[in-house]
Parts: C-alpha cells; structure tokens; sequence
C-alpha cells in the first residue's frame, strides 16, 4: 500500500528545523525561505550551558532551542500548529500511520544515530533532528530530510527507534502538523519586531548568554590549560567547541550565515539599507566564526602551535563583530 502527500516538493536546507517549517509552509502555497523563517523566529543565539553534557562536556548552542523556530515562526505568521508526545512508541507509530494515510505532512522531532539513511560516519547521539514524513510504502516511510539533496526512505523499526530514543532532548515521539494556516501571511509587518527580538536575545543579561556569553567562553578558553592540565584535554575541548559549531545543526557560522540571508531578504522586502548593510556585516560575522574554527582545527592537528591567548582574541573578535550589527538592529523600526 502506498499513500502520500499530493504534489509534495522536497527542498534543500541548511538546518533541519528551519528547512521542516520552510517546507510545510511552501507545500501550503506560501513562499517562506529557510532563512525567512529563521529570521521571524528570532532564532540567532549564543548559549554556553555547562550543566547538559555531549559526551561529557558541555552544550555551546548558536541557535534557540529546538521546536522554538517552529512555534516562533508559528506565533508571527498566526498559523496554527498541533504538537503531540507520546509515552507509548507503539501508539506514535499508529498514530504517525493515521495521519499519513490522511495525506497530512507531518513533522518529527528524531535522534540522528538510528537514521539509516544518515551515512555511519555521519550517526551521533543527538535528538534534536526534525524531518518531515510526507507518505509511506508499504512498510517504509518516505521521508523529507532537509539535510539531504533528494527525499529518501526509512524502514519503520529504525523510525521508532530515532522518534522514542533516550538522552539529552529526548524526542518522545515529538510529531507536529499544520492544522490552519492562512491564505495570507503578515511577513513585512512582522520582520522589524522579529529583529529587535533577536537583538535583545543576543544582549541578554545573564554571563552565558549572547555577546555576554561569547565573550564569557573566550575567557574560559584563555584559561583551559589550568583547569584541566593536560594538553590532551584541551584539545579534546577545542575539538568539542568547533563540533558544536561547525558539525551539530549547521553550527555557529551556518547560522550566522543564514540569519545574513534573512536580513538580505528583508532588505528587499522592506528596501532597507540599513537592513542591507547589517546583513553585509553579519556574514562578515560567520567568517569570524570560520576563521577561529579553522585556527582551533589547526591547533588540535599539529599543525600550528597551541596558543589558547591567540584563540580566546578569535574569539571575542566573534562577538565584537556581532555586537556592531545588534548594536544598529536593536533599533530598526522598518
């Protein structure tokens, strides 16, 4: 038996979230980019969090929690969403079954290491992956990873397994579907508020927040090789940080990248210099953020001497450069 969602189009994204709300909202007739998305979603951050641990050592996020672009797009645009959890994985499944056979397209919260289609090297213990399902045949599901070029399939053992699996984020089946979503969206009148948002994000008060918090993990780098004393440690941290940034959910310069494309479009949209301009600077940000992974890599390979005084300066030199973009956004009023 073979069921799907009509003339359903996959597209191409950077990162998982933003491409699923992307796509739902395309497949609904509304030309809402992944970048636009991330951008009314206020979805840009910095996050040095020591208490949840990847492979023991701590989170560094560059991006809201996950489902936050989802509902923040959601709130903005007035869609309506419905969120469901499921304590049984049996019940999940069927319940996934139902609403595909309805022809719905339907979103998942999964973990990345029991995707099959995911190349081994590729696998990790992370729980935040969102793909849409958008059919299913026989006992595989077609599915629309936006990570991957073209659509592919997955057996339904390997889905339950990466919808109910345990840990940091755990999914717990997380599965979502538009149940309204209007004939017109309020894109332009929403983009300023969006933006001012996301400034005050990134000018969070709190030390491991925003600027403040890259520029509280500048100074802890400055200071590693006293807290953990081997020169093996601090290169298994260096390693974390550039994976955090460069492997996990597109990382620290993707997203830097992409929310520079939201402010281009908006600059379009609204034709705004200003928003022109910061967009310039915002990618100039992202290379930043580039050039201190590329310096750490180095670093951790042997291939330039280990200066943690040089990459702790890369480092702030990140939030500076993003300081003076936020610093003019904060105020932008369209």
């Amino acid at each position: 038996m073979t069921s799907s969602s009509p003339t359903f189009r996959h597209y191409h994204s950077a990162h998982c979230e933003t491409g699923v709300v992307s796509s739902i909202l395309q497949h609904h007739g509304h030309d809402i980019s992944e970048a636009m998305a991330f951008g009314l979603a206020s979805g840009l951050s910095f996050a040095y969090i020591p208490i949840v641990k990847l492979n023991g050592l701590p989170l560094i996020a560059y991006r809201m929690p996950p489902k936050s672009i989802i509902k923040g797009v959601q709130k903005r645009l007035g869609f309506n969403m419905a969120f469901q959890k499921f304590s049984d994985a049996a019940k999940g499944m069927d319940t996934l079954d139902k609403h595909v056979e309805q022809g719905k397209l339907v979103g998942l919260q999964t973990s990345v290491y029991w995707l099959p289609y995911f190349p081994e090297d590729m696998r990790f213990h992370f729980n935040a992956h969102n793909l849409l399902v958008y059919g299913k045949d026989n006992e595989e599901y077609l599915v629309s990873d936006p990570v991957f070029e073209d659509v592919v399939r997955c057996d339904k053992p390997s889905l339950q397994k990466a919808r109910f699996a345990k840990g940091a984020l755990a999914p717990k089946g997380l599965m979502y579907y538009p149940t309204h979503i209007p004939k017109s969206l309020p894109v332009e009148r929403e983009i300023p508020g969006a933006i001012r948002k996301n400034a005050k994000i990134m000018y969070a008060p709190l030390p491991m927040i925003g600027l403040k918090g890259i520029r509280y993990l500048s100074g802890k780098i400055r200071k590693l090789d006293k807290q953990l004393k081997t020169e093996r440690k601090v290169k298994l941290y260096l390693g974390h940080i550039v994976r955090m940034q460069e492997e996990i959910g597109t990382g620290g310069a993707g997203f830097r990248f992409i929310y520079a494309s939201f402010l281009q479009e908006a600059a379009d949209r609204l034709n705004s210099a200003q928003l022109k301009e910061s967009s310039e600077m915002m990618t100039e940000a992202g290379d930043q953020w580039r050039q201190f992974a590329l310096n750490a890599v180095k670093m951790c390979k042997k291939r330039a001497n280990l200066d943690l005084d040089s990459l702790a300066d890369d480092l702030r030199l990140c939030a500076d450069k993003e300081q003076a973009v936020w610093r003019e956004l904060r105020k932008f009023k369209g």
